[in-house]
């Protein structure tokens, strides 16, 4: 699922998930921990850059921390720019107006 937002147009991707060792799902969180990190290898090796992906841990009452993580990751996204697969999609739609004129 993260792969898919980054294929439907989302810069930036940010997953929250329990406290470790404090998950109801008992290693879901673990589990989602361990797949950020695979799809952020993905994202460097296509160029698109890992950095775009990003896990946070917070319990339920964190509603302070989750409203600074979330500041966090929409500053960083924002640094980096609109991810190369919208910047790719923009290019192609102007091309063929251009090339119509």
């Amino acid at each position: 699922m993260i792969l898919k937002a980054f294929e439907k147009g989302a810069d930036g991707v940010m997953v929250v998930g329990c406290l470790e060792g404090d998950c109801h799902y008992l290693s879901g969180n673990l589990r989602a921990r361990a797949r950020v990190g695979r799809v952020a290898d993905v994202l460097d090796t296509i160029g698109m850059g890992g950095e775009r992906v990003a896990m946070y841990n917070l319990s339920a009452g964190e509603g302070n921390k989750f409203a600074l993580f979330a500041t966090e990751m929409v500053d960083k996204i924002r640094s980096l720019g609109p991810s190369p697969v919208n910047v790719a999609r923009k290019s192609r739609k102007q091309a063929p107006a251009q090339e119509e004129k």
